[in-house]
Formats: C-alpha cells, sequence, structure tokens
C-alpha cells in the first residue's frame, strides 16, 4: 500500500493511508459492492469503480486494471492493492476521514509510524 504524490501528481500509497481508506470506503469489507446512480458500481475493500478500473459485465468500462471486479470480492487484497496503485484517486471518504488527519492509530500495534501528510500541514 505505500505510494506517494510524485511529480507526475499520483497519489501515493502509504499503509495508514490504505488502512483509513479501507475503513472508511467498505468497512474492511472485501465482499462489498455499493451502485451509483450513473449505473456504475464499486468493488471490494476499496470500492474500485467498474466503470473505471474493472469490468463487471454491465458497465462501459476504461478496465485501466485489466480484471474483472468479481475478481476484487474475494478475502486475497493484493489484486485490489495492485489495481489502487494503478492511481486510483482517493474519494470523499478518503477526504473527509483520512487526508490531513493524524493516521498513525491505524498502525498502533505494528512497531511502525505514520508520517505525517507534510503538504497537507504546510498549507494549514
Amino acid at each position: 500500500l505505500q505510494r506517494a504524490r510524485g511529480n507526475a501528481g499520483k497519489t501515493v500509497w502509504l499503509l495508514p493511508t490504505g488502512l483509513c481508506m479501507a475503513h472508511y470506503e467498505s468497512g474492511f469489507d472485501t465482499s462489498f459492492v455499493d451502485h451509483n446512480p450513473d449505473g456504475s458500481s464499486e468493488y471490494g475493500i476499496f470500492q474500485l469503480n467498474s466503470a473505471w478500473w474493472c469490468d463487471n459485465g454491465v458497465t462501459p468500462t476504461q478496465n485501466l486494471c485489466h480484471m474483472e471486479c468479481r475478481d476484487l470480492l474475494n478475502p486475497h487484497i493484493l489484486d485490489d492493492i495492485l489495481c489502487a496503485r494503478c492511481g486510483l484517486d482517493p474519494g470523499d471518504s478518503w477526504i473527509r476521514h483520512c487526508s490531513g488527519h493524524d493516521l498513525s492509530e491505524w498502525l498502533k500495534g505494528c512497531n511502525m509510524h505514520a508520517k505525517p501528510d507534510a503538504k497537507k500541514i504546510n498549507n494549514s
């Protein structure tokens, strides 16, 4: 889950960021599917959208991760992580609950430390 915002403007993942996002997007439920008013659906622990990231056989899709959406609904999340790393932009849940917040709580008991979001802190 490790990435960071680089020169190209791509989101960089950090472990606490991914954990926070998974909590607020799906409650860590790998089988969670949510349906959107536009007809697309969101799948799995990171709620990857069928219009962009995967093919559900129904929604017209870019299928940027070259995978079927149902593959995001099992407890094996490596493919979810790899897909999310392709350039998934954080959603409203991440912006509301994770961005600019102290994410060290997500690493308690892991003998790891979360680095503060320096960009967010400097803009405060």
